[in-house]
């Protein structure tokens, strides 16, 4: 959200958000109160102290969104609101299947580790290999496979905002 477009959704002036983010001048309760309710976030947050979240290799949550041949793990807290990754293994011919389905996030982003990975969006099919990365939006009717006959294929995925 660009500057001018947080000014008009909180009733502020542009003039004056630009200095109270230069700390020239302060903010009144009532203006934060509008400030956060258009960035969509509490205002506790902003005294918040930053956290971190450590998820350990053995700790991770194996989970499952479907699809045949795959073992996939959750690789950020599952309350971590922002973005979701998810770590996948995909036995060779493995996929989620031949139907197309969209999913309730923005934007869908994929990185192959190793082996191969088809993502078929409409009538488009990108063919990625190791090291390709793929960015798209979920909400696209999508489904991918491993088109190997003989290899895994290890990916990461990335949702943002996170899958419910």
């Amino acid at each position: 959200m660009t500057i001018s477009e947080l000014a008009t959704s909180a009733g502020l002036t542009k003039g004056f958000l630009s200095q109270v983010e230069r700390d020239h001048a302060s903010v009144s309760v009532a203006s934060l109160l509008r400030i956060c309710d258009t960035l969509g976030i509490s205002v506790g947050s902003l005294f918040d102290k930053p956290t971190a979240n450590h998820v350990p290799h053995g700790e991770r949550p194996r989970i499952t969104f479907g699809g045949s041949g795959v073992e996939e793990y959750l690789l950020t807290p599952s309350s971590e609101r922002r973005v979701q990754v998810i770590e996948q293994i995909v036995e060779p011919g493995g996929g989620g299947g031949e139907e197309e389905y969209s999913l309730q996030s923005e934007t869908e982003f994929v990185h192959v580790l190793r082996g191969r990975l088809d993502v078929r969006i409409g009538e488009d099919v990108i063919e990625l290999a190791a090291g390709d990365s793929l960015t798209f939006s979920a909400r696209d009717a999508h489904t991918w496979r491993n088109p190997s006959t003989r290899s895994k294929t290890h990916a990461i995925w990335v949702f943002s905002p996170p899958l419910t």
